[in-house]
């Protein structure tokens, strides 16, 4: 897979999966814990909005042209790994009402944050120029 639409959209159909499992994961370890947590209905409009970001861009990565598609990446991925990592390490180690994540929970937002990452030097180091080059072999192919 040379194509860097291609790369970038499984990288982010691999943080989405991460994203989910971790939340099921999370939901079954309250499940089983005696202590009941109701989220406020703003809450649960932040994470279902931050969760459309790597439903959309899975789609819009291979959509996009390369001058949007670049910065899109960068934004997105950079929101999600700041969001990721604040929520995630800020507050237990800030001692911030609730005790330490689930070791589960860290590890996933670990892959996350490292997957955000590497979308962001993707697109951060993506030339455009292999978008020209397909279509330029494309057409010598067809012609030929």
């Amino acid at each position: 897979m040379h194509d860097t639409k291609d790369r970038l959209s499984l990288l982010w159909l691999f943080a989405l999966l991460n994203y989910l499992y971790a939340d099921v994961v999370g939901l079954w370890a309250m499940a089983g814990s005696r202590h009941f947590v109701s989220l406020p209905p703003w809450a649960l409009m932040g994470s279902a909005v931050l969760m459309e970001i790597p439903i959309a861009m899975i789609l819009l990565c291979r959509l996009l042209p390369f001058r949007a598609n670049r910065p899109a990446n960068i934004i997105a991925g950079c929101v999600l790994t700041l969001v990721n990592g604040f929520l995630t390490y800020v507050p237990p180690l800030a001692g911030w009402g609730r005790p330490p994540a689930f070791a589960e929970y860290l590890f996933f937002a670990t892959i996350e944050i490292v997957c955000t990452v590497v979308i962001i030097w993707q697109a951060w180091t993506w030339s455009g120029v292999e978008t020209h080059g397909a279509t330029l072999k494309d057409t010598v192919k067809t012609t030929a």
